[in-house]
């Protein structure tokens, strides 16, 4: 009987969690502050105004991570096909410099940002940041269409632009 009782109890603490993925930035996020590579600081809600009626994909990465190097083929077929669409690019690289140079060897186009509150900072936690690359999708109203996706080529990515 104890048992059936602890089930029922994980059960109901299972059901009751809030597993639905955000379809808007919260504030906090919104607040978090940013780098620009011309080391001025910006803060999320700019960078989402400054690309108000796009179509976005964010790309979360940083230039000391072999899984983000490796999918930037994938990445830049993705930007051949779908022209219009912005490409932002959050790097989670340990120093400014190492961000700098990372854009500059790989030859990644787009809008970059340096994550200045990094793996922990208001952006990581909500999207509850544990592997990268990471990419997330978001449309021209600024409804985030897909939370999720950890390969450039994922069928999601193309589903929602």
């Amino acid at each position: 009987m104890k048992k059936i009782q602890y089930l029922f109890v994980l059960l109901i603490s299972f059901l009751s969690c809030n597993t639905e993925t955000p379809t808007q930035f919260s504030e906090e996020v919104l607040n978090d502050v940013f780098i620009t590579l011309d080391g001025d600081s910006i803060v999320f809600k700019d960078i989402l105004e400054n690309h108000k009626n796009q179509d976005l994909v964010i790309d979360i990465w940083a230039s000391w991570c072999g899984d983000c190097i490796e999918g930037l083929p994938k990445l830049k077929a993705l930007q051949n096909e779908y022209t219009d669409v912005t490409y932002i690019f959050l790097s989670l690289d340990r120093t400014e410099k190492a961000w700098k140079n990372g854009v500059k060897k790989y030859k990644i186009d787009g809008q970059h940002y340096f994550m200045k509150s990094g793996w922990n900072g208001a952006f990581g936690n909500f999207v509850d940041l544990d592997w990268i690359p990471r990419y997330m999708v978001v449309d021209k109203t600024g409804t985030i269409k897909l939370f999720e996706a950890t390969k450039a080529d994922d069928k999601r990515i193309k589903e929602n632009l």
